[in-house]
């Protein structure tokens, strides 16, 4: 069972992935769009969802995030585990504990390098009278103390062991409630240990990510067209070297190079629907040279086009 549309209220309900359309089904409470990085996925999920408040664990894999948070919510973010490599977040990286933060239509960007596991805690009605610094249009970053750090990461981990036993009806509502206070409180505790980070400045630009969403608005247009990139630094009023510049530091590559890997996935998913043809699929995505591009695709993939389209129409 991977959908996650009938999991009951104050309920806890893990699932395990190793397709990335199905992953991508899962994900409640975002408007997301990824492309990963590897040939094949192993992630999970783990949610609880608690009056006025879900939390999510989640073990992912390499892949760029693109999202937004849906209205009337805020959501914290923070990883759970400590490794060497940090996640790429609105264009900064820094290996440094932190917790992001949005509310309702708020968006971010993110690189996963390598399999990451965080946490999520999401706040329905929005979270307007704690002090917690407002986001506006994009999420923001905060590097924060390790203690208030440790401390989100363990009131995640109580929670989630406690709602893994039984509990008996008229418990539930009771025992969830001050579950959601906890958290709250858990994330006052951390807010309060914020750190005065240059590093963060970059990131909590909301200037510059507008210039970074209106890039990947015009780059979506039409993925069949070819990309000319002083056209679209000329419809920006932007420089090519500022245009290119922003897209490397929010996307931890070259503009080009983030568009093929994105055309690559996007005709996976086509041929996985059942296409008509690899031809057809390959041309609707600017593929014209169709003997470099299945080079490409098994690179990327460890198979040919035509095995995925045959695996698409047995589906």
């Amino acid at each position: 069972m991977n959908s996650i549309d009938d999991v009951p209220r104050s309920a806890l309900k893990t699932f395990r992935f190793s397709d990335v359309d199905e992953f991508r089904s899962a994900i409640r409470g975002l408007n997301f769009e990824f492309t990963p990085f590897v040939r094949k996925i192993s992630a999970e999920q783990t949610i609880l969802s608690l009056p006025g408040c879900d939390v999510n664990l989640t073990r992912a894999f390499p892949r760029v995030v693109d999202a937004q948070l849906v209205e009337n919510c805020t959501a914290i973010g923070f990883t759970m585990d400590d490794l060497d490599v940090p996640i790429r977040f609105n264009g900064s990286q820094r290996a440094r504990p932190v917790v992001v933060i949005g509310s309702g239509g708020a968006a971010y960007t993110s690189i996963e390098e390598v399999q990451r596991q965080f946490a999520s805690v999401v706040f329905r009605p929005e979270v307007r009278d704690r002090g917690w610094p407002t986001t506006l249009s994009s999420f923001k970053i905060f590097e924060i103390s390790t203690a208030g750090l440790q401390r989100l990461r363990g009131v995640v981990r109580e929670v989630l062991a406690e709602a893994s036993s039984p509990v008996e009806a008229p418990e539930l509502t009771l025992k969830g409630a001050a579950m959601k206070e906890s958290l709250l409180g858990a994330v006052d505790e951390a807010l309060a240990t914020i750190v005065s980070a240059r590093w963060t400045l970059a990131p909590n630009d909301g200037r510059n990510f507008k210039i970074f969403q209106d890039i990947r608005a015009l780059l979506s247009d039409d993925l069949s067209e070819p990309i000319y990139s002083d056209e679209i630094a000329r419809k920006l009023g932007l420089s090519v070297r500022t245009m290119h510049d922003i897209v490397r530091r929010y996307c931890g590559t070259s503009l080009h190079r983030y568009l093929r890997l994105r055309r690559l996935w996007l005709v996976r998913r086509r041929l996985l629907a059942g296409a008509d043809s690899v031809k057809a699929v390959a041309l609707a995505y600017g593929f014209w040279h169709l003997s470099d591009f299945s080079r490409s695709y098994r690179d990327q993939f460890g198979e040919t086009p035509s095995q995925t389209l045959d695996r698409g129409r047995e589906r």
